[in-house]
């Protein structure tokens, strides 16, 4: 099974992406801008290949739990990115809430020139099961590519 990001469009300060399971589309992601360094909370990840894993130790993962308690085995954190940790994908709708994680949206907007996704919790939802599957059966590389 193979998880993609692909990056598809750019706004002054974001960064829309598709997420993919095998050819299935699963949600957008909106990201922080792409720069060629990785800047903490600033920059989306560097294009290349990561693991999705569970991480159920850092603080998001507690109020996850109580907010998605029939679903929620720990933050899928996208992992193995050269000098970074944490990076989650998550629920937000601006770049001000992604602190350079992705963030799930069932649709877009773009806003005096700034993408924005919409029913992020919607989409996380869907996602998260679909996502936590993959990585309990094993099936946890994420190849992430820009197009833009």
């Amino acid at each position: 099974m193979a998880i993609r990001i692909i990056r598809m469009a750019k706004g002054k300060n974001s960064t829309l992406s598709h997420l993919y399971l095998n050819d299935l589309f699963l949600c957008y992601l909106l990201e922080d801008s792409i720069r060629e360094e990785k800047i903490p909370g600033k920059t989306c990840i560097p294009e290349g290949k990561y693991k999705l894993g569970f991480n159920k130790t850092a603080g998001m993962n507690a109020r996850y739990k109580l907010s998605f308690p029939a679903i929620h085995q720990g933050m899928l954190e996208i992992q193995g990115i050269p000098n970074f940790s944490l990076v989650f994908l998550h629920i937000g709708n601006y770049t001000a809430d992604t602190a350079g994680c992705p963030l799930t949206g069932h649709y877009w907007n773009l806003v005096k020139g700034n993408y924005q996704v919409m029913q992020s919790t919607f989409a996380y939802q869907q996602v998260y099961e679909v996502l936590a599957k993959e990585v309990k059966a094993g099936f946890n590389e994420v190849l992430v590519e820009n197009r833009i």
